[in-house]
């Protein structure tokens, strides 16, 4: 079987379908094949060819734009400055300060992120809608896929629920223009979801299992994380009646126990750019769930890479082992935050000081002296984009290809401590002794400490900003509002983020102005905004 990291070879199987433009009630038809509904989904392979168009819409959906999920969530953070050029117009600063006023033409920062999570749901709706007349040789592959299936469309509707809040549940292939339903709706609908895949995919040990398809375990990480997220952000005391805290434990002590997954010795090694010789790679046994991107991404259609990651570039240099980007800036204080023996401060973050690298401060906007180096355009030693090295186009912006690490190991341990976990303290000690080595001295377990921890274990991989949402969105406002120093264009600028643009939008995104538009006004656009 193929690995999911080429689904990109894959991708026109299974676009005959249509994909539904969510509340515009037109079809978008991609007639790129001679196969259509009537003569596709009768055998086990067009499953696996539908399935495969599932995991591509997924991987468009999470990584085929700049302004992505994962954008909003680093720029949206404490960690990050919406930084860019200091030319550039003002969009990723209405993402950093959650204000409209910083640049009111920008009400579309987010339409094509939306229009890729229902591409992808629809995807997933089509095939699920058609398990009952497809010949299936094998049962079991029918419960995967149909699993699988489940899992994607749980992952895009988490992202979006969280990133927008209200937004329109839609379960089956459709065209109809469809309100916002209420939260809970949606949060049932990917618990459920979870739950299915939890019981029927796979329980292979991670290293038996075909690289970038969906696991057992990752779907029983996932459902803790949901459960964690919304229970925080909603206070209630369980996932809309179906997931308690014990089960959300049981889920991940099952995967501590039963995945074989276990955490890399090095945590630098983790990141390629952090240590490029003693990579890890990114099938190591700490990944429990990664979105996966190639090489052969372009301007006529084919989006297949990370293209969000350029972002985060730094603006101008191309110096091994660092690619150009487009300056968004790290906050010094996450730089502060970590105790010099911490071997997480330097593989999580690119200070410009330290490694003495020749950044043009003149061309950037809010330069701090700090950018992320977990996810940062790379270069190899003979000076190529990775993507171009492996036969793609040389864009610089097409040439990222690194996988997201969604879920860690590490994130499963400290949940389960989190949770409550008999083995809390054990759990805690393992991640906090990998991360400082020789300095390390046992702290006792406490919810305020493992708050602390994820900070620093999970900062710049798309997590803190719900981790602080889901502590209260006072707990997000006063922690991500400041106003500080940076330098903009070469001159010193006060940089000012006002925690009540967080409280009047309770931390939910813009829904964009063309959805709105082309409902008719059956959607509402958020508070705040």
């Amino acid at each position: 079987m193929k690995s999911i990291k080429n689904i990109a070879l894959l991708k026109t199987i299974a676009l005959v379908l249509g994909v539904s433009l969510l509340n515009s009630c037109d079809i978008e038809s991609e007639l790129l094949t001679n196969i259509s509904n009537e003569s596709f989904y009768q055998t086990q392979d067009d499953a696996y060819d539908a399935l495969v168009a599932c995991y591509d819409g997924m991987q468009i959906a999470t990584g085929g734009v700049k302004e992505s999920f994962y954008t909003a969530s680093e720029v949206g953070s404490d960690d990050c400055f919406g930084g860019t050029g200091i030319s550039d117009g003002y969009n990723y600063q209405v993402i950093d300060e959650f204000d409209i006023s910083r640049a009111p033409s920008y009400t579309d920062l987010y339409n094509n992120i939306w229009i890729n999570y229902y591409r992808a749901i629809y995807r997933c709706n089509v095939l699920l809608q058609k398990m009952d007349q497809i010949t299936w040789d094998d049962d079991n592959a029918r419960a995967q896929y149909e699993a699988e299936a489940k899992f994607i469309r749980a992952y895009s509707y988490f992202d979006m629920v969280r990133l927008w809040g209200n937004i329109p549940l839609v379960t089956e292939p459709t065209t109809d223009n469809i309100p916002q339903s209420d939260p809970d709706e949606v949060y049932t609908v990917i618990a459920e979801d979870l739950l299915y895949a939890a019981e029927n995919l796979p329980d292979e040990v991670y290293s038996s299992t075909e690289s970038g398809r969906i696991t057992r375990w990752a779907a029983k990480s996932m459902l803790a994380r949901v459960y964690l997220y919304y229970t925080g952000y909603y206070s209630k005391s369980d996932l809309v009646g179906l997931v308690s805290q014990s089960d959300a434990l049981d889920h991940l002590e099952d995967v501590i126990a039963s995945s074989g997954h276990a955490l890399v010795s090095d945590f630098g090694t983790l990141w390629e750019a952090a240590d490029v010789e003693n990579y890890a790679g990114e099938n190591n046994e700490e990944i429990v769930f990664a979105v996966k991107y190639t090489y052969t991404s372009n301007y006529t259609g084919d989006t297949d890479g990370n293209l969000w990651k350029v972002m985060f570039g730094m603006r101008g240099l191309n110096q091994y082992p660092y690619g150009q980007g487009w300056g968004v800036t790290v906050n010094s204080k996450l730089y502060d935050l970590y105790d010099s023996g911490d071997s997480r401060r330097w593989a999580t973050v690119i200070s410009v000081d330290d490694e003495d690298l020749p950044v043009d401060i003149t061309a950037q906007r809010e330069y701090t002296g700090y950018y992320n180096k977990k996810y940062t355009p790379l270069l190899t030693e003979d000076g190529e984009y990775p993507g171009a090295a492996a036969g793609g186009d040389s864009d610089f912006q097409l040439n990222q290809m690194q996988d997201y690490f969604v879920i860690r190991y590490a994130d499963v341990l400290l949940m389960a401590s989190e949770l409550g976990s008999t083995n809390a303290q054990t759990y805690f000690d393992e991640v906090r002794h990998r991360a400082l080595g020789n300095d390390y001295t046992q702290l006792t377990v406490t919810q305020d400490r493992i708050m602390e921890e994820r900070h620093k274990e999970f900062a710049l991989e798309g997590i803190r900003y719900w981790d602080l949402l889901r502590q209260g969105v006072s707990t997000a406002a006063n922690t991500i509002g400041e106003t500080t120093t940076v330098y903009s264009g070469g001159v010193e600028t006060t940089k000012t983020i006002d925690g009540a643009q967080i409280t009047a939008t309770q931390g939910l995104f813009q829904i964009p102005n063309t959805q709105i538009s082309l409902s008719g006004g059956v959607l509402q656009q958020n508070t705040g905004w």
